[in-house]
């Protein structure tokens, strides 16, 4: 009997704290992370288990241009690195990127005890191209102040948007993730009244219920992100999304997170919202949230990275 993958735990209740690191990983050094990767599942048990209640949880995701580098075998098929989406007015950029480490717990300082110990283990072996801390603000609200992830798809659903299938049985079990970070103008954006703020953003703001289709105006940020295949039949991705900020050197943002099966639903969310649907339409928040980084990277299952590829990968 064929033993079933173990997904890493991309599917998870909202955390109260996380931390995002991108790394690099420099030239010869290769071994190193093949080693620390193996461990991330115990180094995660060890210091979660300090607190038996702080949930924490760790996400290991790999970029395409460091996957040869590691493994001799074909990588999964939808793995590329990120394209930049140049819009008329906006850029969703690509930015450097080997690995992700996406952790989240209750308690920012598992967050942080952890993120300490992968670091130790790599220090040498690469470079941090992006660190962000993020904190829950609220009911599960932005620094836009919107509650974010409403439509995160849930049981079973769940599982069919982000986890590899028999489409690519060699990686079952794994998913794909698009992280970037987005930067807003709160000043410009708290200047505009309520109503045009959620105009803007297609939901009503304090009781997070969707305007209706008649209503929501076509560049709405929900509008533009709700993608429908030639059945009719919505396709969705799992958002882990955290605001971050700086309150002494103002800076304020959004870090997205978005996990699915295959990357092109996402990459077809940020052609409507930066290029637009049609093109010149681009998403009204735009005008006030800047994505500065860009990357995707495949989210092997747990037991890959544990192990390497199997012999029947091989």
């Amino acid at each position: 009997m064929t033993q079933q993958p173990v997904s890493q735990a991309v599917i998870a209740p909202p955390a109260e704290a996380a931390i995002f690191l991108v790394v690099t990983v420099r030239a010869g050094h290769e071994d190193v992370v093949r080693d620390l990767l193996a461990d991330v599942a115990g180094l995660t048990r060890a210091v979660g288990f300090r607190s038996k209640d702080g949930e924490l949880r760790c996400v290991v995701g790999l970029g395409a241009e460091l996957w040869p580098r590691l493994y001799d075998v074909a990588p999964p098929a939808h793995l590329h690195p990120f394209e930049a989406v140049q819009g008329a007015v906006h850029t969703a950029v690509a930015t450097p990127g080997d690995i992700l480490f996406h952790l989240r717990a209750r308690h920012m300082d598992l967050c942080f005890e952890l993120a300490q110990q992968l670091m130790a283990r790599l220090d040498g072996a690469v470079d941090v191209e992006d660190e962000v801390h993020g904190f829950r603000y609220f009911d599960e609200r932005d620094l836009l102040g919107f509650v974010d992830g409403t439509e995160n798809p849930e049981g079973t659903a769940a599982e069919a948007a982000v986890h590899i299938g028999d489409e690519d049985a060699a990686f079952a079990g794994g998913s794909y993730v698009v992280v970037q970070k987005y930067l807003h103008d709160l000043v410009a954006w708290n200047a505009l009244p309520v109503e045009a703020q959620e105009r803007a953003i297609g939901r009503h703001k304090l009781s997070d219920i969707e305007m209706p289709d008649d209503v929501k105006p076509s560049n709405s940020h929900v509008a533009l992100n709700t993608i429908v295949d030639e059945n009719g039949v919505e396709r969705q991705i799992m958002r882990d999304n955290m605001p971050f900020g700086n309150v002494g050197s103002g800076e304020f943002g959004t870090y997205f997170i978005g996990y699915a099966a295959s990357p092109d639903v996402v990459e077809q969310m940020l052609r409507n919202m930066f290029v637009g649907k049609p093109p010149g339409n681009h998403d009204r928040i735009l005008d006030f949230s800047t994505a500065v980084t860009g990357c995707l990277f495949f989210v092997p299952p747990a037991d890959f990275l544990e192990d390497g590829p199997s012999a029947s990968e091989t």
